[in-house]
């Protein structure tokens, strides 16, 4: 392993803790694969219908990551394919898959941090002019294939202080947009691109593509931006007939409304974490599932290398969930398998493959897999508990 301890060693400043959630400027990343290999690699692993999680991206934090992509999982259930998070790259990494985008059936977004949308709008504006083959694309809707549903946060409705009073707030009237401001706001960014991709490419109007939903948190629960994770039981907010999607509210930090969702079909359970510190919710959401896929820091390596300043590490902390809490979290749930997703640091060859599988087996006696980018890990049929 070759660190550059200068940079490594370095006082973390506002700059660095942005740096935090990937490389760290510590060295350019490696995967050692190139991206057509990976593709292969995922497509090989089994039949392209088999039901399955392809992991699109397993970078964490908002730097690029030199090397891995961006934050994004899809579920593919026979022909149709469900997209969790659309982070750096998920569009091209899609189509790497070999996905098609006209089997695109939902888009799930945990929460409204850019790593995880930065490329939520790329399905909208590139995808209709077709891409793995002149039959694909997102095609404008129809009475027998409606538009694509999208589930997401609404507006957070406040902002924590700022440690700096002097910084100024973007959009003051609007500081906090939901789910549907963005596709709203970026539609009308992107007015002259696509008004002329109409009128000469005679793609669809991205306004009709996407059913946007923004999620009712349970009254009941009580949560809000200052109260943003109670405990709570696990809500249905879709169900196709192939798919039911279960959410919760899970502690990311500042950020609010953030959400963890389990997908239950007739092939299996799968639980994506989303961004989250060590949740109870998250427990109940995952229990008796085939798989549940969760983020990971280790928090140690950047205690070691970094010596962070306390005040940032219980930030990230109440942000993140720590690679040896992970395994008592997931025995708790009672899940088959656990597949570390959101690596940080996401650098292969400052943590490997072996050193994340050890640290997330202690305290758990299922299966730990390493996510890496496009890989495709089966869904088990099993008996199961469904939830709802």
């Amino acid at each position: 392993m070759c660190i550059d301890f200068e940079v490594a060693q370095a006082e973390v400043s506002r700059r660095g803790l942005l740096r935090i959630g990937g490389g760290l400027a510590v060295g350019a990343s490696a995967t050692g694969l190139s991206a057509p290999s990976y593709a292969q690699a995922a497509v090989s692993a089994g039949h392209r219908h088999d039901p399955r999680v392809v992991l699109l991206g397993v970078a964490g934090g908002p730097p690029p990551e030199i090397g891995r992509a961006g934050i994004s999982s899809a579920l593919v259930i026979g022909d149709r394919v469900y997209v969790i998070d659309c982070g750096r790259g998920a569009v091209t990494q899609y189509a790497q898959a070999r996905l098609k985008f006209k089997n695109l059936r939902g888009i799930f977004v945990t929460h409204l941090h850019a790593d995880h949308v930065i490329d939520f709008y790329d399905f909208a504006a590139l995808p209709g002019f077709g891409v793995n083959d002149s039959n694909d694309g997102i095609l404008a809707p129809t009475a027998t294939q409606p538009a694509i549903p999208v589930f997401g946060p609404g507006r957070a409705g406040g902002l924590p202080p700022a440690d700096d009073p002097s910084l100024p707030t973007i959009a003051p009237d609007m500081p906090t947009p939901g789910i549907a401001d963005l596709f709203r706001l970026q539609t009308e960014a992107f007015a002259y691109s696509t008004n002329l991709f109409m009128r000469r490419a005679g793609i669809p109007d991205p306004r009709t593509l996407f059913d946007i939903h923004e999620i009712d948190n349970p009254v009941a629960a009580g949560a809000d931006w200052t109260n943003r994770a109670p405990d709570m039981d696990p809500f249905v907010i879709f169900d196709d007939g192939f798919v039911k999607v279960s959410a919760v509210l899970v502690p990311h930090g500042p950020v609010f409304p953030s959400y963890a969702y389990r997908f239950d079909s007739e092939e299996g359970s799968v639980v994506f974490s989303g961004d989250t510190a060590a949740s109870q919710n998250v427990v109940r959401l995952a229990q008796g599932a085939d798989m549940l896929v969760h983020e990971v820091i280790d928090f140690k390596f950047y205690v070691d290398f970094l010596g962070l300043d306390p005040s940032l590490l219980q930030h990230l902390l109440r942000s993140h969930t720590d690679v040896f809490e992970l395994g008592p979290l997931a025995e708790q749930a009672g899940v088959e398998r656990l597949v570390l997703n959101h690596l940080v640091p996401a650098d292969p060859r400052l943590m490997s493959d072996h050193t994340w599988r050890k640290n997330a087996r202690k305290g758990y006696s299922g299966r730990v897999i390493v996510g890496d980018d496009l890989m495709s890990v089966p869904m088990r049929k099993r008996r199961r508990t469904v939830i709802g």
